[in-house]
C-alpha cells in the first residue's frame, strides 16, 4: 500500500463548504464535484468498501507471492509449468458458454474512457470497445471520475460531446460497439478514496463503481441478459484469478443476478501467466469470454522476469515482434488453450495511427496492420485489437476474409500441433542488434510519454503510433538493462558499450529534439523536464522499479481537505 505520507494537501484558492455522503471508514481525499457525487454515492462507496474489506487481505497475499517469485527469478529461477495443477491443464473440463451478445468480437477497438473517445469508439465499427482505467488512462482524480460519469452516459444511451472548437455535437449512432471495461490492475492504489485509513485498490474502486451504477442497464441494452463485460489486466498467477472470480461472485449476489453473468477476458501480459493460462482459465471458468494476447505489455514483462539475467537481453524494440520465436510460442499456446476450453483468444494490438500528411507512408502502415492481422487470423484468433478508428475497417476485412459469416474460430481451429510447445519454446531469447538509434528512441518515446501521462494524457500518438503505459515500459526496462549490464552496440555504436555517461548525453541530446519538434513554447508550459527526471532516475536505479506509473503516480495525486471544493 502507498502511504499517505507521499501526498501533500492542495487548498483551493476559493472554498466552498461540500462533502461527498460517505459510510463509516471511508474518507475521499478527492476535491468535491456535485457531478462525481453522483458517482460516490453512499451506497456505491458501501458496496466498494464492503469489497476491500473483503478481499485485501487475498490481494495483499498475492501482491506478497509476487514479490517471492520475482526474489527466485532474480536468483537465477525460470518461469515455468506447475507440476501442482498438471491435473487442469490435462482435464477435459470447459467454461461456460460464451454469451451470444459476444460471440463474434473479430475487432475491438481500445482507449481511455474519455467522452469524445467513448463516443467515437463506440460508433467505430467494431464489434468491442474496451473502455481504459489501465494502461491508456493517467489516474488522476479528474480523469476517473469523468470517466466513470462518461461511461453511466454511455450504458444509459445518453452520452454526447460538444466539440465547440469544431462546433460539431458527437453521439452515439444506432449501431454501437459492445462495452468491455477495464479496470486497473491488482498492484494500484486509489490514493484519493480511504477505506479504514487506507488507499483503496485501485481495481476494485473502478469495478465497484461502474458495476454499481450500470449492470441493470447494461444487461438489458447490450449483454441481452449477460453482463456487464470487462477486460482483466497484469495478472501473474491464477490465484489472482480466483480473487476476480470471488468479486464476480460477491457483486451478482449483490445485485441479485444470475452466477456467471458478469463476463471477462483476462490479458496474458505478463511472462508468469502463459505458463497459467488453463489455470487462470480454470478459476474463472463460470465468468470467462477468453484470453487476449496483451503482446506489448508481455514484452515488458519479459525484461523485468529477467532483470537479473545478464544472457537474455533484448534487442531493439522495434525487432521483438511476432515473429520471434518466444512470441508466436506465445501466441499459439494461448489459441489452444482457449479453444479447447471453449473461448476466444484474441490477438493483439495494432497500434498505428493514420498518417494524413504522407499517402506512401500512411499506405505502408495500413500494408503492416494487414499483413499482421493477416498472420492472426490465420493463427486462429477469433478478434484481434486496434488502437485507431482509421485502422478498423482494413482489420474487419482481413478478419471477415479469412472467417466468413463465422463469428469466431473457437470450433474450428483448435491448434493441436500447439501441444507440443516447451517450457524453452516460452522463453526462447530473443534475436536482433541492439542500436545507438534503439537507445535514442527508448529515451525519446518514454520521456515524451511520461510527460503526458503527468498532464492527464494516458494515450499519446507518437511518430505514428499510439503509445500507452505498456510501450513506455518496454523503453524504461530495456534502457535500464542495457545500462545495468554494459550492453556493446551494434552498427553505428559498434564498439560503444552503454553506461552512465553515454546514458546522460543520449537524454540531454534527446530533450533537446523534443524541444526542437513539439516547440520551445510547448516544451516550456510541459512536463518535460520533471519526466526526463523521473525517466533518467528509473533508468539507472540500482533496483528496477516494478511500475513506470506506480512512481509517477505521487506527482498526480492531489489531496483536498476535507469538504473544500475547488471553483
Amino acid at each position: 500500500m502507498i502511504g499517505l505520507g507521499n501526498y501533500g494537501f492542495t487548498a483551493p484558492a476559493a472554498r466552498k463548504i461540500d462533502a461527498y455522503d460517505v459510510p463509516e471508514g471511508v474518507d475521499i481525499r478527492g476535491r468535491f464535484d456535485e457531478e462525481f457525487a453522483k458517482i460516490l454515492t453512499k451506497d456505491a462507496l458501501q458496496f466498494v468498501a464492503d469489497l476491500q474489506r473483503e478481499f485485501r487481505n487475498h490481494i495483499n497475499y498475492a501482491m506478497g507471492c509476487r514479490k517471492e517469485a520475482k526474489r527466485r527469478y532474480n536468483e537465477g529461477a525460470l518461469p515455468g509449468f506447475d507440476p501442482a495443477t498438471r491435473y487442469i491443464r490435462e482435464g477435459q473440463w470447459t467454461c461456460a458458454p460464451v454469451p451470444p451478445a459476444v460471440a463474434d468480437r473479430r475487432v475491438e477497438i481500445t482507449g481511455p474512457v474519455e467522452r469524445k473517445m467513448i463516443i467515437n469508439a463506440l460508433n467505430s465499427g467494431a464489434k468491442v470497445f474496451m473502455a481504459d482505467f489501465e494502461d491508456a488512462l493517467s489516474p488522476s482524480w479528474e480523469n476517473l471520475m469523468r470517466g466513470q460519469i462518461n461511461l453511466k452516459d454511455a450504458v444509459d444511451g445518453t452520452i454526447t460531446f460538444h466539440d465547440r472548437a469544431r462546433n460539431r455535437v458527437y453521439k452515439l449512432n444506432d449501431q454501437i460497439a459492445k462495452l468491455f471495461v477495464r479496470p486497473r490492475g491488482w498492484h494500484l492504489p486509489e490514493a484519493h478514496i480511504l477505506i479504514d485509513g487506507e488507499p483503496a485498490t485501485g481495481s476494485l474502486v473502478d469495478f465497484g463503481l461502474y458495476f454499481y451504477h450500470n449492470y441493470a442497464i447494461f444487461r438489458k441494452t447490450q449483454g441481452e441478459g449477460f453482463g456487464p463485460f470487462f477486460y482483466l489486466p497484469k495478472m501473474e498467477h491464477s490465484r489472482e484469478a480466483k480473487i476476480w472470480n470471488c468479486v464476480f461472485e460477491r457483486a451478482e449476489k449483490m445485485a441479485g443476478i444470475e452466477k456467471g453473468s458478469i463476463r471477462a477476458t483476462v490479458l496474458i501480459e505478463t511472462l508468469p501467466a502463459v505458463f497459467q493460462m488453463d489455470e487462470i482459465l480454470y478459476e474463472l471458468r463460470d465468468h470467462s469470454v477468453g484470453l487476449n494476447c496483451g503482446r506489448w505489455d508481455y514484452i515488458f514483462s519479459y525484461v523485468k522476469t529477467f532483470q537479473g539475467h545478464p544472457d537474455r537481453l533484448l534487442p531493439d524494440r522495434v525487432q521483438v515482434g511476432m515473429t520471434q520465436h518466444f512470441m508466436k510460442s506465445y501466441s499459439d499456446l494461448l489459441i489452444r488453450t482457449c479453444h479447447r476450453r471453449g473461448v476466444h483468444a484474441m490477438g493483439g494490438m495494432a497500434a498505428q495511427i493514420p498518417i494524413r500528411d504522407d499517402p506512401a507512408a500512411n499506405e505502408a502502415a495500413f500494408d503492416l496492420v494487414r499483413k499482421d492481422k493477416l498472420r492472426e487470423v490465420k493463427a486462429g484468433h477469433d478478434g484481434t485489437w486496434a488502437a485507431h478508428p482509421g485502422l478498423i475497417q482494413a482489420c474487419m476485412e482481413v478478419f471477415t476474409n479469412n472467417m466468413g459469416n463465422a463469428p469466431n474460430q473457437i470450433q474450428t481451429v483448435k491448434r493441436e500441433d500447439a501441444a507440443n510447445l516447451t517450457e524453452e519454446d516460452l522463453l526462447q531469447r530473443p534475436r536482433g542488434v541492439r542500436t545507438m538509434e534503439g537507445l535514442r528512441l527508448n529515451t525519446r518515446v518514454g520521456i515524451q510519454y511520461l510527460a503526458a501521462w503527468l498532464t492527464g494524457a494516458g494515450s499519446v500518438p507518437l511518430y505514428n503510433l499510439m503509445e500507452d503505459a505498456a510501450t513506455a515500459e518496454i523503453s524504461r526496462v530495456q534502457n535500464w538493462q542495457w545500462l545495468k549490464y554494459g550492453v556493446e552496440l551494434d552498427g553505428d555504436g559498434l564498439g560503444v558499450r552503454v553506461n552512465g555517461d553515454l546514458f546522460g548525453r543520449v537524454v540531454e541530446e534527446e530533450m533537446a529534439r523534443i524541444e526542437r519538434e513539439v516547440g520551445k513554447d510547448k516544451f516550456r508550459k510541459g512536463m518535460y523536464k520533471e519526466a526526463g527526471k523521473i525517466f533518467t532516475r528509473q533508468c539507472t536505479a540500482p533496483t528496477l522499479d516494478d511500475f513506470l506509473t506506480l512512481d509517477a503516480y505521487n506527482h498526480i495525486v492531489v489531496h483536498h481537505p476535507k469538504g473544500l471544493s475547488k471553483l
